[in-house]
């Protein structure tokens, strides 16, 4: 029989799908004869039913809504033992769905039980590959869902719905191991939330069902935990592999937050007031906050790195106000212990949990089922004693002081997560601006508006402010919502705490942050690209005015900027002054456009893999010129940042460029006019004049001896070693065969062989600019970044002291000239 479905037959007419519908109906078992047959025949109806939606309305209404081709489908699932089948029974139904314009199709689709049939039956998913179909075929299904069609896979009682297979079933598979399932069942989640059918929410948000969303933080906070143990680890030995895992790890916890913020966006009731209660007593209350400062339970350190990280990106993606305000509370106020213990509910859930750090699904369970015990979550604050609870959150009252004490006195990776953790609080729209205020960081042009707009209503306090003097303390009177999430931590969150500072004047939280960015711009062991982030918090703060700070601040960043001054002329006689100016030009305008811009320029997982201050013994040996070039740009970046701040501090607006002076007409009795040089400088093969040069000789191959003429040659800011063969047409001529950058050298005559002159060449350009960035990568290329050295032997002792004093002549006027232009620029500030 299903040998004649190979016979030659025009495709694409009722007339075959009649053939083929027929031909399956025929099929009472279906065995290893037949299953070839029965996979074609239910391949190519999808391929006809698709085609006829789009070209002739008969072969679905009057053949496969007529024929009930559905219930043909579902009986040869029945009677099918074969895995093989089902996949293709589920590929049919899944390629149908996805391809049906016709909403009239879709509504028979979905008008009888079959569709929730299929859903609900016992598919062995112990076949990857079964599964896979049936989770595509899940999510076709949710991408036809709107109001009408979404009422069709549910079941109801008392207009109450009680069942809906499509969404339980599918997000029994929301914790699967394979992140390609956990990707298409949150898709088919959002598609079921945002159809927005108020039973169908109404059911989500009901128990059991929104058990869902607490598994989900769960399953969020062990990924968190695991990227502690990496980070952790990575501390201690940086690699490209553990920094490759983190950047995994990295991507799987923002995806988990941009999905929590897809959900809330849906504006499902109670669903985010779940996500909010659930995210601060399972994560940030017991594990982020205590660990800016002290050791979480079991005696292990939740790194401090990890939590200002997690913050940064929880606030940043996660769009919720009363989370972002609730932190912010917690960061402000002075909390005296946990409460809550192990009979805690979120939300009116009961949060039952042992101690142990696992996430696991059940591979056991052949659907895959997933209860709200198949997440074993610990959290250990929540089951401490009291007197423990207290200790946890450790001495210090107030976490915006550990913030402001990271920047005053950590390390690089504690600067860049202060700085980030204030940058986000800064960005974050649903933070209520008295936050702000009493954090400290409230744009100097918000808090004006707000003072200014009191004053009008008739507030006398928002007067006096407006008009006081920076010493005044009049109370602001506008802690109304900081009140409300202060007695929430109390209330809801069981966290003791105090804030003694309410009505205290802006200008006390503003003073304490910027007296922190002063000292962090006068701190030398801290890298210039962390400086530069706290340069964009202190122009956030103060855009346009410099009336807030006060002489020890102007006094330490002038001191700061004198001794920036003294580094930057010392680089001019360093390895590679050629190149300073152009990159202390390039370096300004990435500072000015990074501290100007709108936000900040860096991730959040910038925290992760912090700039930290270069030392060239880390990675290669101090006397490299390659370590002397990232000293300089260190030294460039550090110098320029103190310069707008010199300009900003003094209420003037940054220049587009520095006032560098033009470069000087070099003289005509120099080395340069002799040569024959021009503008250019040299190139390979061009003529030079050998009136000043040495003959020497040199073996760039060993056993391959060269005679040369030497020239060192100096114009303006550049300089060159060239190596040039005389011509023997033209006495006292040469070509130039070899250059070399003058700058740098070291030259050195041999202390045995007073004719042999040794020289460092260095490479024309600076090789590398994030050096810093790419430490793990650096060590690993450290063998390739190695200086040339030639030995020139000259024919006796006094040619060779020549050729020296002809160098040290040379790189003294290329000095002379940096100095020389970069001396209105230093000086301007100075005064």
């Amino acid at each position: 029989m299903w040998f004649s479905f190979w016979r030659s037959r025009d495709r694409f007419t009722l007339d075959e799908l009649k053939y083929l519908t027929d031909q399956l109906m025929r099929v009472q078992v279906v065995n290893d004869l037949n299953k070839d047959f029965v996979i074609e025949a239910l391949r190519s109806i999808a391929e006809l039913i698709t085609y006829g939606d789009q070209h002739d309305t008969n072969f679905f209404d009057r053949f496969f809504m007529e024929k009930q081709v559905m219930g043909e489908f579902v009986r040869i699932l029945k009677i099918s033992k074969n895995v093989i089948v089902s996949v293709q029974l589920l590929q049919t139904m899944s390629i149908m769905i996805q391809n049906l314009k016709s909403d009239h199709s879709i509504y028979y689709l979905f008008s009888n039980e079959h569709i929730n049939f299929l859903i609900t039956y016992s598919f062995d998913f112990r076949n990857e590959e079964l599964l896979s179909y049936y989770i595509s075929f899940l999510r076709a299904i949710s991408g036809k869902l709107n109001k009408n069609t979404i009422s069709l896979l549910v079941k109801t009682e008392n207009e109450e719905i009680v069942a809906f297979p499509l969404y339980v079933e599918a997000i029994r598979f929301a914790f699967h191991e394979e992140g390609m399932i956990r990707t298409a069942v949150r898709a088919l989640t959002l598609n079921v939330y945002h159809v927005g059918d108020v039973s169908v929410n109404k059911y989500i948000a009901s128990i059991p069902h929104a058990d869902y969303f607490l598994n989900l933080v769960k399953f969020f906070r062990e990924h968190c935990i695991s990227l502690n143990g990496m980070v952790s680890r990575t501390t201690e030995s940086q690699g490209l592999e553990s920094t490759s895992s983190i950047l995994s790890a990295v991507d799987e916890i923002e995806d988990n937050l941009y999905y929590f913020n897809d959900v809330v966006s849906a504006g499902i009731p109670d669903v985010g007031t779940l996500i909010t209660d659930t995210m601060l007593k399972l994560l940030i209350f017991p594990l982020l906050l205590p660990s800016l400062r002290i050791e979480v339970s079991g005696g292990k350190k939740f790194s401090s790195v990890t939590s200002l990280y997690l913050l940064c990106c929880i606030l940043r993606i996660l769009k919720i106000k009363d989370l972002a305000n609730t932190v912010a509370v917690a960061l402000i106020c002075s909390i005296e212990g946990h409460l809550p213990n192990s009979e805690a509910k979120l939300n009116g859930f009961r949060a039952d949990h042992d101690e142990t750090h696992e996430s696991h699904v059940d591979d056991e369970k052949p659907r895959g089922n997933l209860d709200s015990s198949s997440i074993i979550v610990s959290v250990p604050s929540l089951s401490i004693s009291p007197s423990v609870q207290h200790n946890c959150w450790g001495s210090a009252s107030v976490l915006r002081d550990a913030l402001i004490s990271y920047i005053t006195s950590g390390d690089d990776v504690q600067v860049v997560g202060s700085l980030s953790v204030l940058a986000t609080f800064l960005q974050t729209k649903e933070l209520d601006e008295s936050m702000l205020d009493a954090l400290g960081i409230l744009p100097q042009r918000k808090q004006h508006k707000k003072l200014l707009l009191k004053a009008l209503v008739g507030e006398d306090s928002g007067e006096e402010q407006l008009f006081a003097s920076e010493n005044c303390t009049s109370k602001d009177g506008s802690d109304g919502e900081l009140n409300i999430y202060l007695q929430r931590l109390k209330d809801q969150y069981e966290v003791s705490c105090s804030y003694q500072e309410v009505g205290e004047s802006p200008r006390v939280h503003r003073y304490l942050v910027l007296d922190a960015l002063i000292s962090l711009f006068c701190r030398t062991n801290i890298s210039a690209d962390t400086l530069w982030d706290g340069g964009w918090l202190l122009r956030q703060l103060l855009p346009y005015s410099e009336t807030e700070f006060n002489n020890h601040h102007l006094q330490s960043l002038k001191d700061s900027y004198k001794k920036s001054c003294s580094q930057l002329l010392d680089e001019a006689r360093g390895t590679w002054p050629d190149l300073l100016i152009q990159v202390l030009c390039d370096e300004w305008r990435k500072c000015k456009r990074a501290i100007e811009a709108s936000s900040p320029r860096k991730e959040p997982k910038s925290i992760l893999f912090p700039t930290k201050k270069y030392l060239p013994s880390d990675v290669m040996p101090a006397e490299s010129s390659f370590a002397a070039g990232e000293t300089m740009s260190e030294c460039i970046k550090v110098f320029v940042l103190l310069h707008q701040l010199q300009i900003f501090s003094a209420g003037r607006s940054l220049p587009d460029q520095l006032p560098i002076l033009p470069p000087a007409d070099f003289p005509e009795n120099s080395r340069a006019k002799s040569a024959g040089l021009n503008v250019i400088g040299p190139k390979l093969s061009t003529e030079l004049n050998l009136v000043d040069a040495v003959p020497c000789r040199i073996a760039f191959e060993r056993g391959k001896e060269r005679h040369f003429s030497f020239l060192a040659i100096s114009m303006g800011t550049s300089g060159w070693i060239i190596l040039a063969e005389e011509s023997p047409q033209k006495p006292r001529y040469g070509t130039v065969r070899v250059v070399a950058p003058l700058a740098g050298c070291k030259p050195r005559i041999d202390d045995r062989h007073s004719r042999w002159l040794h020289l460092r060449i260095r490479p024309s350009t600076l090789p590398l600019t994030e050096t810093a960035k790419n430490a793990a990568n650096l060590k690993l290329k450290s063998k390739s970044l190695v200086d040339g050295r030639w030995t020139l032997a000259f024919r006796d002792e006094p040619s060779c002291k020549s050729a020296l004093t002809m160098i040290l002549e040379e790189m003294e006027s290329q000095s002379s000239e940096v100095e020389r232009r970069l001396r209105h620029t230093i000086s301007e500030e100075e005064t």
